[in-house]
């Protein structure tokens, strides 16, 4: 596979390279954010890993140009920033894994080769509805009554996750894993506040209320 690696260290650079390379992995490596938002939209990769520290722009705001280019490449973390909320803020940028440092070579490996498991976009409905609530996967809007909705990338996954599963019953651990990949209850309030926020955006103002709570179990999106 052919990866993007974003890591300032020129030591930690060359490792990294080494044991990807060692893996049969292709790696273009660059020590600047500037540099990796180029690359990124200039080649076509099947993951990028980027680290948070580097000079000049720095790897989330990085992140955050490369999204809003329309490059939906899977993308990690890879940093010495694994407080919680800097997991949280890495995910919610648009990275889809998070490792922090120090880490095995087995797990990175294993994490990148699942990210690359993915199914691209294209071969997945470009489109998605729920009632008059419709989602462009590909252009990453959404529009309610032929009205635009504007989300944050991570109230964007979080009502695509909805959507895709319409009519069910979506918990807590369910929403966690898939949405924020975290394997563990951070204990904090973040799918409450997300969620507010989401249906504020997708029902206020437009009659009926297709986000539901359902108490005790989770939450569900339906248009009845």
């Amino acid at each position: 596979m052919k990866l993007l690696l974003l890591e300032d260290d020129a030591g930690t650079r060359e490792d990294l390279e080494r044991v990807l390379s060692s893996a049969g992995h292709v790696v273009d490596a660059c020590s600047t954010g500037q540099d990796a938002i180029f690359l990124a939209s200039s080649s076509e990769y099947a993951v990028l890993i980027l680290d948070r520290m580097v000079p000049g722009i720095a790897g989330l705001p990085a992140l955050k140009a490369i999204r809003a280019a329309g490059i939906r490449t899977p993308a990690l973390f890879l940093t010495a920033m694994n407080g919680v909320e800097d997991r949280v803020e890495g995910l919610e940028a648009g990275a889809d894994d998070y490792l922090a440092k120090p880490f095995a070579a087995t797990e990175l490996l294993a994490r990148i080769n699942a990210l690359a498991r993915r199914p691209p976009i294209s071969d997945v409905a470009a489109t998605i509805a729920v009632g008059d609530l419709v989602l462009d996967r590909i252009r990453r809007n959404v529009t309610r009554a032929g009205q635009r909705v504007d989300l944050q990338a991570q109230e964007l996954k979080l009502l695509e996750y909805l959507m895709l599963h319409a009519g069910e019953v979506v918990t807590r651990t369910m929403l966690l894993e898939n949405v924020w990949s975290f394997h563990f209850d951070p204990k904090t309030n973040i799918i409450e506040s997300h969620m507010s926020r989401l249906r504020a955006k997708v029902d206020r103002g437009f009659g009926r209320e297709l986000i539901q709570t359902v108490r005790g179990a989770g939450y569900r999106i339906d248009a009845g």
